[in-house]
C-alpha cells in the first residue's frame, strides 16, 4: 500500500471516528504528511501539548484550523489531488 492510501485510510478512521486505529497507521509513518495528522488526532484526542508537539515536527500551526475534522478534510484533499 503506497503512503497516500494510508494517509487516505488514516484520515478516514479519523473522521468515523475509529482514532486509534488512525493513530496505529500514522505511528508507523515517518513523513510530515503523518506527523500532521498525528498533530490533528491528539487535537481530537484533547491532548494539547502532544498535537501541538506533532504540529511543530510537521511545520504547522495548533492554531490554523479550529475544526479538527475540518482540518482533516483539507489534508486528505490536497493528498488525493
Amino acid at each position: 500500500m503506497q503512503n497516500n492510501d494510508k494517509y487516505i485510510e488514516a484520515i478516514d478512521l479519523a473522521l468515523s471516528g475509529e482514532w486509534d486505529d488512525a493513530h496505529i497507521i500514522v505511528q508507523e509513518l515517518n513523513t510530515s504528511i503523518a506527523q500532521r495528522i498525528h498533530a490533528v488526532l491528539h487535537k481530537i484526542e484533547g491532548d494539547e501539548s502532544n498535537s501541538r508537539y506533532w504540529y511543530s515536527r510537521a511545520g504547522y500551526s495548533y492554531e490554523e484550523f479550529n475544526d479538527p475534522n475540518d482540518e482533516l478534510q483539507v489534508i486528505k484533499s490536497t493528498i488525493i489531488s
